[in-house]
């Protein structure tokens, strides 16, 4: 069953719910974030992707399908090189980030955990 072609590359995309896609946007460069995509789709929607300066996996700003929920526990992880600088900033900015940076020792690095405007939660981890 394994051949060449039939194996998977890369992670292109991750995809999070968005209730109002202006405000996603706006947050996520808020964050440094930089919008690629944003075009019309299906009639009624817009596909807007979103990618951090020196990455090439993006994240699709994507409204919620009826029924499914928003505040979810995304898997996301974010990288920083400075992770007291980064918090620091973010909690000055009003982003709703844990209190502190978690520090729980080698060979875990410290990380915390944040919410875009719809509750979703992803994870900043300090890049060694």
């Amino acid at each position: 069953m394994s051949t060449t072609a039939s194996r998977i590359g890369e992670i292109n995309l991750v995809m999070i719910p968005s209730t109002d896609q202006d405000r996603s946007i706006e947050f996520y460069e808020t964050l440094g974030f930089e919008k690629r995509t944003d075009i019309p789709f299906g009639g009624r929607y817009r596909w807007v992707e979103v990618y951090p300066p020196r990455g090439t996996t993006g994240i699709a700003l994507a409204p919620p399908r009826e029924g499914d929920p928003t505040g979810i526990q995304t898997g996301i992880s974010l990288t920083t090189d400075d992770i007291d600088a980064t918090h620091a900033r973010l909690k000055a900015s009003g982003v709703d980030v844990d209190a502190e940076v978690a520090r729980m020792g080698e060979p875990v690095p410290p990380m915390f955990w944040f919410r875009d405007p719809d509750g979703n939660t992803l994870l900043i981890v300090a890049q060694n």
